[in-house]
C-alpha cells in the first residue's frame, strides 16, 4: 500500500509539472495578420513560387489573365483564399485591363463585368481592386459594383489606392462585409523593403488587434517572404481576411459552366464548406492557454487532496497599386 501511494504522490506531481510547463511556454496569440498577393494569373514561376508559402497567404487573380482559372483550381485544392483582383478605372491615364469598371458604367454593364470575373475566377469568396482611384473614390459607382458583389456573396478589400475611398461606406450602407488594406509590402521592389513593411504590418496587428498587408509577385517579394514567414513571432496568427470578418461565414461560389467547352479545363464543382470551418485561418491555429486561469488550477492543486484530483505578359499596373 506504501508503495501505490508513493507512486501516486509521484505521479501527482509530475501531472502538476506538466501543466506548470505549459503554463510558462504555450504561446497567447496577440494579434491576426492577413497577407493577399494581387496580380496573379501572368507571372507562372512566381505564381507557384507563392503557392508554396503557407497557405494562409491569400491570392488575387486578374479575370482575364492568362493562367487564371488554372491558378484558383491550384489555390483550391490547398484550401486557400482566393480573390477576384477587379480592374478598375484609376484618375490618371494607364494603360487598362479587359472590362476594366469605370464610374461611367450602369448597373447592367457592371453586372455583366463582375459576373465575367466570377466565371474566369472559380472559388473566389472576395474581391479586391487593380488600381480603381477614380472608381472607389466615386460613391455611385461603389454603390453600384458592392450591389453586384451582394447578389454574388462576395466581400469586398478596399486596396486603398486613393485616401477618399468610398468602398467601406458603399459597403456599410448595402450590408456587404468589406475590408480595408493597411501596408503595401512591396511599394519598393527590394527585399530589405519588404522585410521592413512586413514588420510594420506586424506592429499593426499588435497595436489594433489585426492587419491586412497587400503585396506582388514580385521576385524579390518572394524571396522575403520565404526568408521572413517561417520566422514569423509566435503571438501572430497567419489568417485568410475573411477570419477578420464580423460577419457571417462566406462561401466560395462556382461560376457558371459555359455553354461550350473552353480550352482551358473547366473546374470541378467545389465541395460545400462546412461553416463552422470556413472562417478558420488556412493553417492550423496555435492553441493557446490563459496564463492566469492554469496558474490558479496549479495553485489550487498544490492544497487539494490526491483524492480530488490545439511568364507571360506582365499585367497593367502603375502606383496606384503601391500607394500607401
Amino acid at each position: 500500500m506504501l508503495f501505490f501511494s508513493a507512486l501516486q504522490h509521484v505521479t501527482s506531481w509530475i501531472t502538476r509539472l506538466i501543466l506548470l510547463s505549459l503554463v510558462l511556454t504555450t504561446p497567447t496569440i496577440a494579434a491576426q495578420l492577413a497577407i493577399v498577393i494581387d496580380d496573379f494569373g501572368y507571372r507562372t514561376k512566381e505564381d507557384n513560387q507563392i503557392l508554396q508559402l503557407p497557405t494562409a497567404v491569400s491570392i488575387a487573380i486578374l479575370p482575364d489573365s492568362p493562367h487564371g482559372k488554372i491558378v484558383a483550381n491550384k489555390a483550391h485544392q490547398q484550401g486557400r483564399e482566393i480573390l477576384i483582383h477587379m480592374p478598375m478605372a484609376p484618375i490618371s491615364k494607364q494603360p487598362l485591363e479587359r472590362d476594366t469598371l469605370k464610374p461611367s458604367m450602369g448597373q447592367d454593364e457592371i453586372n455583366r463585368i463582375i459576373q465575367h470575373a466570377i466565371n474566369n475566377v472559380p472559388y473566389a469568396v472576395g474581391m479586391n481592386n487593380h488600381m480603381g482611384s477614380a472608381m472607389t473614390s466615386d460613391r455611385q459607382a461603389m454603390d453600384r459594383v458592392i450591389k453586384a458583389l451582394n447578389h454574388s456573396n462576395l466581400y469586398f478589400l478596399d486596396s486603398v489606392t486613393i485616401g477618399n475611398t468610398q468602398a467601406a461606406i458603399a459597403a456599410k450602407a448595402a450590408g456587404v462585409p468589406s475590408l480595408r488594406r493597411h501596408v503595401f509590402l512591396d511599394n519598393v521592389q527590394t527585399e530589405a523593403e519588404t522585410r521592413q513593411q512586413l514588420a510594420r504590418a506586424i506592429a499593426l496587428a499588435r497595436k489594433n488587434g489585426s492587419a491586412i498587408a497587400i503585396g506582388h509577385p514580385h521576385p524579390s517579394t518572394v524571396r522575403a517572404l520565404q526568408q521572413q514567414l517561417p520566422l514569423l513571432p509566435a503571438d501572430i496568427q497567419l489568417v485568410a481576411p475573411s477570419a477578420l470578418l464580423k460577419s457571417q461565414p462566406i462561401k466560395p461560389i462556382q461560376p457558371e459552366q459555359p455553354k461550350t467547352p473552353e480550352k482551358e479545363p473547366i473546374p470541378e464543382q467545389p465541395q460545400a464548406p462546412k461553416p463552422a470551418s470556413w472562417l478558420k485561418p488556412a493553417h492550423q491555429a496555435i492553441i493557446s492557454m490563459k496564463q492566469s486561469t492554469l496558474i490558479k488550477v496549479f495553485s489550487k492543486s498544490l492544497s487539494t487532496p490526491e483524492s480530488d484530483k490545439k511568364t507571360m505578359p506582365k499585367p497593367a499596373n502603375n502606383s496606384e497599386d503601391t500607394a500607401q
